[in-house]
């Protein structure tokens, strides 16, 4: 939903109703949904239901569970859920065992499981069962291999032409070709160009995150040279806020988070080193190779800190680390890593073939634990202070600093054990010649003068060995098991009880066709071998998927619209041969992202107006969600984004980068036995360096979208709900970026000049004759009310809260 309030008629609205929200909560994309019923839901059913409801057995209560008619149908009782209404829906009440039906009659099942079966409900229940008995008759892998190496997405990318088009006047980069092609086909055109104060705040938030300064806009604006624009980009890439911008993107695909979340919500303390590896490698332009080989490997490579601290990319995730049994704590973690590296990099679902071959794509069950045998031979987890599980730390250092360390810790050991030795035979022959003495005896009653000081000489000859001693920084990362698994057998259903055939290390096969899986060394876990065929030039998903992520951070929409799943249940790309051409220029461009940037925004696809004039056909007509680019998109400003762009206006944005953020000890409990989270968020820092808590995000964040942290997000929603309203109304930050906003207008003359200022820092442009007045206006309403003083400071809370701010044009 977008918003049809201008800035006028916005700052002459009470506060309350400057954004008109929709009531309503975000809706579960389809393909995001399927996926959570695959992994969460199904096996679930299959371990705790299915033995008395499904159509192979005879259905307790005339109740089946193994299809979704079935289970929409009911038995006896009624249906078995209501759609998004958890608490009206049976199946829920009866694992809760809150009323006379308690299931399953073996025993309660985990509160965990109970929340998966709650949270699914509350999703619309999404189900891919269509057919009677589906989960028990027997049925090809759908598809096969044979027909999976034809799907779009496993084929090599294509060497594609230049288009030839009418309106070659239009084209600026070849992207524009491909565009154009599409659009001449349907009888569509592109848009006019966007102005140059619209090119230059779309450019500038689209690469920093921040709001261009009226500096920058002037300077634009006075630079007629046909370079001008490129002058911008380049200036724009070059900035240290470019790499934050830009990381903070791939950390939502990393499923970054400073605390564990889940059942034992403690701190990673170490984890904002990932963080600052992630705006580093932006900002330096490392290629995306390098990037994905380091953050799958990087242990495995000649010693390096940056690519020893990426390999936090595998130890972020979330986990159950109260689980009591460890072996299946192990295996979830795998599987954890399994599905996060190939969302991110291969926009593959690999996780869910964990429990049984892959419904929709052809992967299967073998291949899942293929995979999963490069990660069992990977060390993830260490022991915890306490009891249990953690995840795995290592010192920041190269393997000969830690191995002099070694030493140095055994010299230490061995002075410290003849110390004792020392003065144990010292007391015995001391005692031995006085006769009888109380154990508690001194040693200064005991000794004399010449062993007293030999036992200080070895004391301080420890001491200043310890004092010497490096200490390096620990870094979240994992390491070659001790024993390396050769082969790992398929666990029947997911359940690591229940074994089957043994399968050797190796690599999804439709995957292979132009690029043979490399072999598996018997002596290492098999990750670098992994990292380096994912990062193979031939690999038919890698560029793709990088290419389009990059595609929707720019426009709002993939080629491919479902970023993190190009299989079957993904979406088709919109211009499959600017897929093709862009991840084959992308390759030969040496990974380069800046590059990258460069390509995309020099089109007058990128440059273009997002009000169309249209000639002729109407495009709203032809394709009302734009997939063909006829227009430039509205869109929202993320969270981080409107957060900081206040900051920045109002003068007290702190642009210190890098650091520890999250005010926790490592592994210190977020949640004391209260429950409150007692991290605070008040911080004039960039967002990108605020604390993200599992379980409990910021505020301002949750309600402006922020993806969940579990887990990979290459593609934000951007929702109208109340509470957003809410948030620009009451949220401290706000009041603070108001307060001081009028502070920074106070020194200008008089009204006129500070409405003028105000709108250039908040939108980058003059404000209208009409705009001036209103906003005078409204000043002067706001100087008649109980607290005239601050009435500077509501009308710039005002300006902040209206569209203009909020929604790139």
């Amino acid at each position: 939903m977008i918003l049809k309030i201008n800035t006028t008629s916005a700052i002459l609205l009470p506060l309350c109703v400057v954004i008109s929200a929709a009531v309503g909560s975000p809706t579960t994309p389809p393909d995001k949904g399927i996926e959570f019923f695959e992994k969460q839901v199904r096996p679930l059913l299959a371990a705790h239901c299915y033995a008395c409801h499904s159509a192979a057995t005879t259905s307790k209560g005339g109740l089946a569970l193994d299809t979704r008619e079935a289970m929409h149908r009911g038995g006896g009782r009624g249906a078995a859920l209501i759609v998004r209404d958890p608490e009206r829906s049976l199946i829920i009440s009866a694992v809760r065992r809150s009323h006379s039906l308690k299931m399953p009659p073996a025993g309660p099942i985990s509160d965990r499981e109970i929340k998966t079966l709650e949270d699914w409900v509350r999703m619309g229940a999404p189900d891919p069962r269509t057919r009677d008995a589906a989960d028990l008759r027997p049925k090809p892998p759908a598809p096969g291999l044979k027909d999976g190496r034809q799907f779009w997405s496993f084929m090599p990318m294509a060497k594609p032409a230049l288009p030839v088009v009418k309106t070659a006047a239009r084209v600026r980069s070849p992207i524009d070709r491909f565009i154009l092609a599409r659009l001449e086909r349907a009888g569509l055109s592109l848009a006019p160009p966007a102005d140059k104060r619209t090119l230059i705040r779309r450019a500038t938030f689209d690469l920093t995150g921040l709001p261009p300064t009226p500096q920058e806009v002037d300077a634009f604006l006075a630079d007629t040279s046909p370079d001008a624009f490129n002058t911008v980009v380049e200036r724009l890439l070059a900035s240290p806020r470019y790499g934050e911008r830009w990381g903070r993107h791939w950390l939502d695909v990393a499923r970054y988070a400073d605390s564990n979340g889940l059942d034992e919500n403690i701190a990673y303390g170490e984890a904002w080193r990932y963080r600052d590896y992630v705006v580093r490698a932006f900002n330096q332009d490392k290629p995306f190779d390098r990037f994905l080989i380091e953050q799958i490997a990087g242990d495995l490579l000649p010693y390096n800190e940056d690519a020893l601290t990426a390999t936090g990319f595998l130890a972020l995730g979330a986990h159950v680390l109260a689980e009591p049994d460890k072996q299946k704590l192990e295996m979830d973690v795998i599987d954890e890593q399994i599905d996060t590296m190939s969302k991110a990099f291969m926009g593959m679902t690999l996780g869910c073939a964990r429990c049984h071959d892959h419904k929709f794509d052809p992967i299967k069950q073998e291949e899942y634990y293929a995979l999963a045998g490069i990660f069992r031979s990977t060390r993830s987890l260490d022991d915890k202070v306490g009891g249990g599980k953690c995840w795995f730390e290592r010192p920041l250092a190269a393997p000969a600093q830690v191995e002099a360390k070694k030493q140095m810790d055994a010299q230490i050991a061995r002075q410290k054990a003849d110390l004792a030795a020392f003065v144990a035979d010292a007391r015995k022959k001391a005692t031995t010649a006085r006769g009888s003495l109380p154990v508690q005896a001194k040693d200064a009653d005991l000794l004399d003068a010449a062993t007293l000081a030999k036992i200080d000489a070895m004391n301080k000859a420890t001491a200043r060995l310890e004092s010497e001693q490096p200490q390096f920084p620990q870094v979240m990362s994992v390491a070659d098991a001790a024993v390396i698994v050769k082969t790992l057998p398929v666990h029947i259903r997911g359940d690591y009880l229940t074994l089957g055939k043994p399968v050797e290390r190796g690599f999804p096969e439709v995957m292979c066709a132009g690029i043979p899986g490399p072999s598996v060394p018997n002596e290492q876990s098999g990750r670098l071998e992994l990292a380096r065929w994912m990062a193979n030039s031939e690999h038919p998903l890698t560029a793709r998927v990088i290419v389009n992520r990059v595609w929707r951070w720019h426009f709002g929409q993939g080629i491919v619209a479902t970023t993190d799943n190009f299989g079957v249940l993904g979406s088709r790309p919109s211009h499959p041969e600017l897929l093709d051409w862009l991840a084959r220029a992308f390759i030969k461009g040496g990974w380069s992202i800046k590059n990258l940037h460069r390509l995309i925004m020099k089109s007058a696809a990128y440059q273009q107006s997002s009000n169309p004039t249209p000639r002729g056909t109407n495009p709203q007509s032809v394709d009302p969600e734009n997939h063909l680019l006829w227009r430039a998109n509205i869109q929202r400003l993320e969270a981080e984004e409107i957060r900081d762009a206040m900051l920045a206006a109002a003068g007290w944005l702190d642009l210190t980068m890098g650091g520890k953020t999250i005010p926790l000890k490592d592994k210190e409990y977020v949640f004391d036995h209260t429950s409150k989270d007692t991290t605070t968020y008040e911080s004039p820092r960039r967002a990108l360096y605020l604390p993200i808590i599992r379980n409990h995000l910021y505020d301002m964040l949750e309600q402006f979208d922020y993806p969940d942290p579990t887990m990979p997000s290459g593609s934000r929603a951007s929702t109208v709900i109340a509470p957003q309203a809410l948030i620009m109304m009451n949220a401290p930050v706000v009041m603070q970026s108001s307060a001081r906003l009028a502070a920074r207008l106070a020194s200008l003359p008089d009204d006129r000049h500070r409405v003028r200022e105000a709108y250039d820092l908040l939108y980058g442009r003059p404000p209208r004759a009409r705009e001036t007045e209103d906003a005078l206006a409204l000043l002067g309403y706001f100087r008649s009310t109980p607290k005239p003083e601050s009435a500077w400071a509501r009308l710039c809370q005002t300006l902040f809260a209206a569209n203009e701010l909020i929604y790139l044009r």
